[in-house]
């Protein structure tokens, strides 16, 4: 299951969105899962090559940063630009105050992409976004009727993350090699807890799609501009080769909502829950079109190397 992860995620996405009764039957286990692939992220946590990877300031801080801080803000102002409603610009910046989603470094390992990388920047936002996260809800989060209580929020994200990272220091410390042995079955744990988690966010969406059409196809249009923009402005301000853009555009896409829909609760107004679910369309999607554009990516980039490279000899 977990080298067919991408195809498996955009299943599930399908699965919900045909079969309502699996999406409403996945839909209580939401929180459960959430825990489970921020543990099963943790629990892949390679202490030597974290300790490498730490040691690169641009994937320990400036990735981070990049992605709570910087995008968030960003989808802010673009939302207030657009005029979108205030409840639809607040639902873009909590999507974007999440740290990249949990099983990116799961997906990125799927992919061939590096891992480690996506590990090390995920743990680093996870353990920034309980200060962020609540600060940008409430900066954008004026309006009445979607405001969040910051100290609320602050406190479930440090309570989720602190748990997993709780138990997963816990599980290191007397199962060790163990955890070597079962890399592979961990991964595939993460990635089943992600079909499930994907399954539940669709419960609900097939009768508002029916309901109110026009509505539900014009948040999804907004999930999929986000995600698609953020990735393809990534890729393009990235330095280096494709795999390393492909991957730093992967992290500053695909957020972990489910961590802050999970700790938002009752807080999180409709707008914000569908804004929420429809997001997971992209998260689950696009890494299988990332898996069949990849070699066509390199291919085209071996040619432009080629190209460069008779001019730089003359």
């Amino acid at each position: 299951m977990a080298s067919k992860g991408p195809s498996v995620l955009a299943a599930g996405v399908f699965l919900g969105l045909l079969v309502p009764a699996f999406a409403e039957a996945a839909r209580p286990l939401m929180p459960v899962t959430v825990f489970i692939f921020v543990l099963g992220t943790l629990l892949r946590v390679d202490p030597a090559t974290v300790l490498s990877v730490l040691r690169r300031p641009a994937v320990s801080v400036l990735l981070p940063l990049c992605a709570i801080v910087v995008c968030p803000v960003v989808a802010g102002l673009a939302g207030h630009a657009l005029g979108l409603p205030p409840a639809w610009t607040l639902a873009l910046v909590l999507a974007y105050c999440a740290p990249p989603a949990s099983g990116t470094s799961a997906v990125a390992r799927m992919l061939g992409l590096d891992a480690a990388v996506a590990l090390v920047a995920t743990l680093a936002a996870m353990a920034i976004v309980p200060f962020t996260a609540p600060l940008l809800a409430q900066w954008f989060g004026r309006d009445p009727g979607v405001a969040i209580e910051p100290s609320s929020l602050a406190l479930r994200l440090l309570f989720l993350v602190g748990t997993a990272e709780g138990v997963a220091l816990l599980v290191r410390r007397f199962a060790k090699e163990r955890l070597a042995a079962h890399a592979g079955a961990i991964d595939g744990i993460v990635v089943v807890a992600l079909l499930v988690f994907a399954v539940g966010t669709m419960a609900g969406m097939q009768k508002s799609l029916l309901d109110d059409p026009r509505l539900v196809t014009s948040v999804i249009a907004l999930a999929f501009a986000a995600n698609v923009g953020v990735q393809a402005v990534a890729y393009l301000l990235t330095p280096g080769s494709v795999r390393t853009r492909l991957n730093v555009a992967l992290l500053m896409g695909n957020r972990n909502v489910g961590l802050l829909w999970a700790a938002l609760g009752a807080a999180a107004t409709p707008t914000v829950a569908l804004f929420f679910a429809c997001a997971q369309l992209p998260i689950y999607l696009l890494p299988r079109v990332i898996q069949s554009l990849l070699p066509r990516l390199e291919l085209l980039g071996e040619r432009r190397r080629a190209a460069r490279e008779p001019r730089a000899v003359e």
